[in-house]
C-alpha cells in the first residue's frame, strides 16, 4: 500500500531524494521554481528513470511492472494542459479507461460529475477555457479509477471555487484509500488540505512531515527566501508574506 522513492538522483534535478508515501493520505510536494517538484512526481509516476535510486510500488520496482498494470494503478496529470485531438469531452475522458479491458461508463460519468463538467460532455475539447481543460484532463485520470492520483499543479488554472471543490473531492478519494500526491505552489492550500508536505530545495528534500512542521515560518524563510507569518482563524491558516530584511 505504498509508493516509495529511495535515494533518487536524476540528471542534476534531484539528488538523493527519498520519500515513503502511503495510501489514504494527501501528500503535497512544495518548493520554489526549479526545486525538482515536477521531476520527483514524474519519477513517482514511472515516467523518468533515475540515474541512481529506485521507485517502488508496494515494494515492487516500478520499472518491472508492465505498462498496463502501472497505468491501472497510477494516474498522472502533468503540469502542461494540452489537448492534441479536438474530440468531444466525453470521448477524451473515456481515454482514462484504456488500461482496463472494459469500457465501463459508470466511472466516466462519475468523473464528469465530480469535476462539474457533465454539461460539457458534448463540447469539442479544443473549445474549452483553460480551467475547463484542466478539469477535463483530471476527469480522464479519475475515470481510470487508479489507486494513486499524482497531479502536477492541478489547481493552477482553476478559480477558487473549483480549487476548493477539487480539494474536497481529493480528500474524499483519500478517505476511501487512494493515495493522493500533489505538486502545489499555494502553501496555504498545502497547509490546510494536505496530511503531509515534502519541501524540495535545489533538488534535495529540505523538509518532510506534518504541514505545520514542514511549512514552518523558519523553513519557508530559508527555502523561499522571504519572511512570513501564519495567521490562524477557526482552524484555517493564511500566509502573510513580507520581503526578508537582510541582516546588517
Amino acid at each position: 500500500m505504498s509508493l516509495a522513492a529511495s535515494a533518487l538522483t536524476i540528471d542534476g534535478r534531484l539528488t538523493d531524494a527519498s520519500a515513503l508515501l502511503e495510501r489514504g493520505r494527501i501528500t503535497a510536494i512544495c518548493g520554489p521554481n526549479g526545486a525538482g517538484k515536477s521531476t520527483l512526481i514524474e519519477a513517482l509516476a514511472g515516467l523518468l528513470a533515475p540515474d541512481a535510486g529506485t521507485v517502488t510500488l508496494d515494494r515492487v520496482d516500478l520499472s518491472q511492472l508492465p505498462g498496463r498494470e502501472r497505468a491501472k494503478r497510477i494516474g498522472y496529470l502533468p503540469q502542461t494542459h494540452e489537448i492534441a485531438w479536438d474530440v468531444p469531452v466525453r470521448n477524451l475522458v473515456e481515454l482514462g479507461r484504456m488500461p482496463h479491458a472494459d469500457r465501463n461508463a459508470a466511472p466516466v460519468d462519475a468523473a464528469l460529475r465530480a469535476l462539474d463538467i457533465a454539461h460539457l460532455a458534448e463540447r469539442r475539447a479544443q473549445s474549452l477555457s483553460g480551467g475547463e481543460t484542466a478539469r477535463v484532463l483530471l476527469a480522464r485520470v479519475l475515470a481510470g479509477e487508479p489507486e494513486w492520483i499524482l497531479a502536477d499543479e492541478p489547481l493552477a488554472a482553476l478559480d477558487i471555487a473549483h480549487q476548493l471543490a477539487l480539494l474536497a473531492h481529493l480528500r474524499a478519494a483519500a478517505t476511501v484509500g487512494k493515495g493522493i500526491v500533489l505538486v502545489l505552489h499555494d502553501l496555504a492550500h498545502a497547509m490546510n488540505h494536505a496530511d503531509r508536505v515534502i519541501v524540495l530545495d535545489q533538488g534535495r528534500v529540505a523538509a518532510d512531515g506534518l504541514p505545520s512542521e514542514a511549512l514552518s515560518a523558519a523553513t519557508i524563510e530559508t527555502v523561499w527566501k522571504t519572511g512570513v507569518q501564519w495567521i490562524e482563524h477557526d482552524g484555517w491558516r493564511a500566509l502573510v508574506t513580507a520581503p526578508r530584511v537582510p541582516s546588517s
